[in-house]
């Protein structure tokens, strides 16, 4: 097992994309242990990978939100946020915090939120006097809840990967999302008061109608993808095709849709949608080589010689996630550990749909996790902070999304009772 493991660092080392190496390791581990016939089986084990139908909604959610960036939500977003908070003591904090939500059901990535949101709202927060770095910080930190608050590129792929009902894990997600959007809310309004933030003048009635009503449309997408699963009346596939349509819609309803955009967006979304798409075929080759060697079965046994308790299990777990996190995208991290997560899940004995939301949100932070968060490194770009200040602001706002994650973990009613009233299972 060690070929495959020294291979895949050494490729990751030399700047191959984690795609390839994750192959090339399968490969070599398969011809250094002399099974190299095997490696004529990769292009059908690659294909029975992503030939799965429920997969069609990561390009169909990726165009929707693509679709609804192009189209101008983004700048809407921010002044309806604007339009609600705006007027409050260091108002474009809690705009911040705000904005990230309501795009939230509209990117599902989060380093795209971070990108769309921080060339935006850093420059408007140092206008107002925030310091720069908390700034760059707030915008990273709140920027995970984009995997988090449905449609989610993650869960659907964890929900592909070990099964779970992709609809509950939409659904399970809402709970966190909210909880960790009001901890950051309550922080920013708090260091607004203890730092003497600006107030800027309340908007006009008119300017806050305007606002909501252009904005309105956008912000009921994600309502409709889960009234509609609810009820119903489509599958998570149908809904990610509706939600197209429903992008396509507004567009071209308030003219911010042009064809020439429309074009923008579908070559955008086909590059992204096949990255993921090929990460995901080369999972069934990493699943096979770690099946093949049982290594799920023999780092289990390795945890339970250390402990046997479900505690300490769940504890280890979230700190190797945390981890994880700090270095690859969260995509990735899936399909490296999948099939050892379905032996700690047994172990811990939880819920599939509260251990998806866990490892999720596990994830997720490591991304904004100083010192190596990938989002982290995005706000950094757009405010020209150093990394170190940015991580000092970001270190709170980070325990309170841990607060959130040690309650999803202790809690199995935290995430479970929304699904469960809307999708009960039979």
């Amino acid at each position: 097992m060690g070929s495959f493991f020294g291979a895949f660092v050494v490729l990751l080392a030399t700047g191959v994309p984690i795609s390839l190496a994750l192959g090339v390791g399968g490969m070599a581990y398969l011809f250094l242990s002399g099974h190299g016939a095997l490696i004529l089986a990769f292009p059908q084990r690659m294909m029975a990978g992503v030939d799965q139908f429920i997969l069609l909604t990561i390009p169909l959610f990726l165009l929707a939100g693509t679709l609804m960036n192009v189209g101008g939500i983004t700048d809407r977003i921010v002044q309806f946020a604007r339009a609600m908070v705006g007027h409050r003591r260091g108002g474009m904090s809690s705009v911040t915090v705000l904005s990230a939500g309501f795009f939230a059901g509209i990117s599902g990535s989060a380093t795209a939120e971070a990108s769309a949101l921080g060339s935006i709202l850093i420059p408007a927060m140092k206008k107002q006097g925030i310091p720069p770095a908390y700034a760059a910080a707030l915008v990273g930190v709140s920027s995970i809840v984009g995997p988090i608050i449905p449609p989610s590129i993650t869960m659907i792929v964890y929900g592909v990967l070990s099964g779970a009902s992709i609809g509950q894990l939409f659904i399970a997600g809402v709970t966190p999302g909210i909880l960790i959007l009001g901890g950051l809310l309550l922080y920013s309004t708090w260091r607004a008061k203890r730092d003497g933030f600006t107030i800027t003048p309340k908007m006009a009635w008119n300017e806050r109608r305007t606002a909501t009503m252009r904005t309105l449309p956008a912000l009921i997408l994600p309502l409709i993808i889960i009234v509609g699963i609810k009820a119903g009346i489509f599958t998570p596939t149908e809904a990610a095709a509706v939600a197209v349509i429903y992008a396509l819609i507004i567009g071209f309803a308030y003219r911010d849709l042009t064809l020439e955009r429309v074009w923008d967006a579908m070559i955008a979304t086909a590059l992204a949608s096949s990255s993921i798409l090929f990460i995901t075929a080369m999972a069934s080759i990493v699943a096979f080589v770690l099946t093949l060697e049982q290594v799920p079965t023999t780092i289990a046994s390795g945890v339970l010689s250390i402990s046997d308790n479900p505690i300490v299990v769940l504890v280890l777990l979230n700190l190797v996630l945390l981890v994880l996190g700090m270095f690859l995208e969260p995509i990735s991290i899936l399909i490296l550990t999948m099939p050892i997560l379905m032996q700690f899940m047994k172990i811990i004995g939880m819920d599939p749909v509260q251990f998806g939301t866990m490892v999720v949100l596990n994830v997720v932070i490591g991304m904004a996790t100083p010192p190596v968060g990938i989002l982290l490194f995005i706000v950094c770009a757009a405010s020209g902070q150093p990394l170190s200040a940015v991580a000092k602001e970001a270190i709170p706002l980070i325990g309170i999304c841990l607060l959130v994650l040690a309650l999803v973990a202790a809690l199995p009613g935290l995430t479970l009772w929304l699904p469960h009233a809307m999708l009960p299972v039979n």
